[in-house]
């Protein structure tokens, strides 16, 4: 056992403390994942000193290769490093169990009354915090991951392919990737001269990976039995399964191809009810992809026949399976290999430059999210190669924009927690909503 490994079992803590950790990760996970990648590293490599450095960023890399949600497989990850598959079910379940149960709520009243204007002047407050909150993150995650110039370069470049070209992010990443394959011989950091670690046996892979395959896959087609492979609970976990597996760079990437197939194929939701959905999904805590149980909710609830709001509750329920099962899928097969990954020096260097180019995808969530927070208005253009995005600046929020800035003192400034600003913000723009109205 290698030294780094004796060191991290000393301080790992018990289950029932570790319990109480996620729970509280989940409860404050808002933010998407630049926000909740940091909380976790604040949390699991800063304060709690459970994981270190190296690993938290190595994993971290690691997430960003695989489709789903990258915060919520780095959680279960983490809680799999502490206390095995019961750790990491235990935290990748609590990551996604508050924002889940809450996103279901606020889809049932959507789904009977629709939007209400206190309601979104409550949500605007929490986007103005969480916007804040991002941009922390931001700052805190480049800090840690961009060590040289080389790393810059790649997350300059990751972005600008990204945000102005609207290259495929699965592209970038191979492309970091492949780049930093090639430049081993001139990396300077990083665990290059470790010695390789053993691996799992590929039969004990084998098994995970076909155990695993059937809990995601046996109950969707249980569902498919049941209903008929023509009903909408039916081609709900088809869909969404299908999704699992393409979603790479979370929700935002795969955002366009869900509003096409959700609205224009199947026709389950008007685009302005999509756009909602996501305004859910981004304003309560846990990841973003969580907007597509608010897809199924209102798509079983409408086409699915016999009691409106318990098919709606099954529609989601069969959402979330086919979009997070997959999750434990992809890290109980892969978590082994992570640190021997880390310790091959091609694929090491690999990953390292994979970690610059996520620091470019963060920046490019902020600014995506920032525009929209901020403006009442945000028009995509094309100038020639170059994708943009022009805000009217006559409709920007000032409100919220008060209230982000207000978001970056309590945090940066008076060191205020997550749960406080989120609580400050939002209850001034009910206040100030409530002010405008009288």
């Amino acid at each position: 056992m290698q030294r780094e490994d004796v060191a991290e079992e000393s301080r790992a803590p018990s289950f029932s403390t570790a319990l109480r950790v996620w729970a509280r990760i989940g409860l404050l996970s808002f933010g998407g994942p630049a926000a909740q990648i940091a909380l976790m590293h604040r949390v699991l490599v800063e304060e709690r000193k459970w994981l270190d450095e190296r690993r938290y960023l190595s994993a971290l890399s690691f997430c960003m290769l695989l489709p789903g949600p990258e915060a919520m497989q780095l959680a279960t990850y983490s809680g799999w490093r502490l206390h095995g598959v019961k750790g990491g079910l235990a935290a990748g379940l609590l990551f996604v169990a508050p924002g889940a149960v809450l996103v279901l709520a606020l889809s049932i009243l959507y789904g009977a009354f629709g939007k209400t204007p206190p309601v979104e002047a409550l949500f605007a407050g929490v986007k103005a915090a969480v916007l804040a909150i991002v941009l922390e993150a931001l700052w805190r995650v480049a800090q840690r991951a961009l060590i040289g110039w080389f790393d810059w370069l790649v997350a300059a470049a990751a972005f600008v392919a990204i945000f102005f070209f609207d290259l495929p992010f699965p592209l970038v990443v191979v492309g970091a990737a492949f780049g930093g394959y090639l430049r081993v011989a001139g990396a300077a950091h990083g665990s290059a001269a470790q010695a390789p670690v053993r691996t799992v046996p590929f039969s004990q892979t084998a098994r995970t990976f076909a155990l695993w395959l059937a809990v995601w896959i046996g109950p969707l087609l249980a569902i498919a039995a049941i209903f008929g492979s023509d009903h909408v609970l039916a081609q709900l976990a088809w869909f969404f399964s299908k999704l699992a597996v393409v979603t790479f760079g979370g929700a935002y990437a795969v955002l366009a191809y869900m509003v096409q197939e959700a609205v224009e194929g199947y026709r389950w939701l008007a685009p302005g009810e999509m756009l909602d959905g996501l305004g859910l999904a981004e304003t309560t805590p846990g990841p973003l992809i969580l907007v597509t149980e608010f897809v199924g909710y209102i798509a079983a609830l409408r086409f699915g026949g016999g009691e409106p709001i318990l098919m709606g509750v099954l529609g989601a329920l069969v959402t979330l399976w086919a979009t997070f099962a997959p999750c434990f899928l992809w890290i109980f097969v892969g978590a082994p290999y992570i640190e021997w990954l880390t310790a091959a020096p091609r694929l090491a260097s690999a990953l390292r430059t994979v970690t610059a180019a996520v620091v470019g995808v963060i920046l490019n969530l902020s600014v995506w999210f920032a525009l929209h927070v901020l403006f009442a208005d945000v028009s995509e253009r094309a100038v020639g190669p170059l994708r943009l995005f022009v805000p009217d600046l006559g409709t920007v929020n000032w409100v919220t924009l008060i209230l982000s800035g207000l978001a970056v003192v309590l945090l940066v400034v008076l060191r205020r927690g997550i749960a406080m600003t989120l609580g400050i913000c939002a209850g001034l723009a009910l206040v100030s909503f409530y002010f405008a109205s009288a």
